[in-house]
C-alpha cells in the first residue's frame, strides 16, 4: 500500500473510531441507563433512564451510519447535533449544580471537538463519487516470500480461492477467462460470472463480474518485487456493490464482516499457503486468523492431548 493510501486510512481511522464509541456507548445506555444515569449524579429511575435509553438508541443509529458511511459527513454532523442536545438535557437536569453532572457535561463538550473537526475534514474533502456512493472499495496488500512467478500462479489459479478465501464457496472456470463464482454474504449465497480483463503473467491480474451478476464487482491484483529480495509484494484493489444494500453491510460490519477486514484475513491466509502449503489453524479457530472468528473463539483442544485424556 502506497503512502497515499496510509494517509487516507490515517484519517479516516477517527471516523471509525468515533463510530464505534457511539456504538459502545449507545449500547451502555441501553443496556445499564439507571446505572449510567447514576455514574454521571442523575437520579437512576423515572424520567432520567426513559432518557438515558432514548439516548443509546441514538448514539446506536449515528454509529452505524459512521461506521457504514461515513462520507458525506451526515451522521458525523448528527452526532453534533446530538453532542449539543445532550449538553442542554444534562443542563437542564442538573438543578443542582452537582460536580459529577458538570464533569459529565465537560466530557460531552470534550467529544464534540473532534466530531466538530471530523465532520468539518469530510466535508471538506467534498461528496462521494458516483462509484463511493454504489458500493465498496477496498485495498489490502500482503508480502509472500516467494518470487513473483510462483505467486502469479498461485493467484491465477481461481479454483483454489475458496482454500483461503473464507467467504468463496467455489470457483468454477469456464473457459475464455470465464469462471462462476459463488459466494457467502450476511444474507444468503450470491454468484455471478467474471471474466478476466487482464493478463500479465507475474505481474497483474483484473478481473470484472458480467453483466447479470448478482454483486456487480471488479478487482486487480499487482505482483512486485519486495525490497531486499524478500519475495513479492501483493497489491490487491476490489470494487463490489453493498451485498444486499446498505443496511447487511452495516450488520456485517457490527459482526466482524468488515470487507477491509475479510481481504486482509484471506491475504493472511494466501500467504500462508503460498509459503508452507497449508494453512494454521486449530480446534479453537478452524478457519484460521479471521476478523469473525475472533468473536466466536473456543478453548483449543489439540488431538493429542484429547487423545491422551482419553
Amino acid at each position: 500500500m502506497d503512502g497515499k493510501d496510509r494517509h487516507g486510512d490515517a484519517k479516516s481511522a477517527l471516523a471509525r473510531g468515533l463510530g464505534w464509541f457511539s456504538v459502545g456507548l449507545g449500547v451502555a445506555q441501553i443496556l445499564a441507563p439507571r446505572g449510567l444515569a447514576r455514574t454521571i449524579g442523575l437520579r437512576g429511575g423515572g424520567t432520567h433512564g426513559v432518557v438515558m435509553r432514548i439516548m443509546g438508541l441514538r448514539e446506536v443509529a449515528q454509529g452505524l451510519g459512521i461506521l457504514a458511511r461515513p462520507r458525506p459527513a451526515g451522521w458525523l454532523w448528527s452526532r453534533v447535533a446530538g453532542d449539543v442536545v445532550d449538553l442542554v438535557l444534562l443542563a437542564i437536569a442538573d438543578s443542582r449544580r452537582r460536580p459529577r453532572v458538570g464533569a459529565a457535561m465537560a466530557a460531552v463538550a470534550g467529544v464534540t471537538v473532534p466530531d466538530v473537526l471530523e465532520s468539518l475534514r469530510l466535508s471538506r474533502d467534498g461528496e462521494p463519487t458516483p462509484e463511493d456512493e454504489r458500493g465498496v472499495r477496498v485495498k489490502a496488500s500482503t508480502t509472500v516470500r516467494r518470487t513473483r512467478q510462483e505467486v502469479y500462479e498461485h493467484w491465477r489459479n481461481f479454483e483454489s480461492f475458496p482454500q483461503f478465501m473464507a467467504h468463496v464457496e467455489s470457483v468454477e472456470e469456464l473457459g475464455e477467462g470465464r469462471s462462476r463464482w459463488r459466494v457467502k454474504s450476511p444474507t444468503g449465497t450470491v454468484e455471478w460470472e467474471a471474466e478476466i480483463a487482464a493478463d500479465v503473467p507475474g505481474e497483474t491480474i483484473s478481473w470484472r463480474s458480467m453483466p447479470d451478476a448478482d454483486v456487480e464487482n471488479s478487482g486487480a491484483v499487482r505482483f512486485v518485487d519486495a525490497p531486499l529480495g524478500r519475495g513479492t509484494e501483493v497489491h490487491v484493489d476490489l470494487r463490489y456493490d453493498h451485498l444486499a444494500g446498505g443496511l447487511a453491510a452495516i450488520v456485517a460490519k457490527v459482526v466482524g464482516e468488515d470487507p477491509e477486514q475479510q481481504v486482509k484475513d484471506d491475504l493472511r491466509r494466501f500467504k500462508q499457503l503460498v509459503e508452507t502449503g497449508e494453512i494454521v489453524v486449530s480446534d479453537g479457530s478452524p478457519e484460521g486468523q479471521s476478523a469473525r472468528r475472533q468473536l466466536l473463539q473456543k478453548a483449543a483442544n489439540p488431538k493429542s492431548l484429547a487423545g491422551a485424556a482419553r
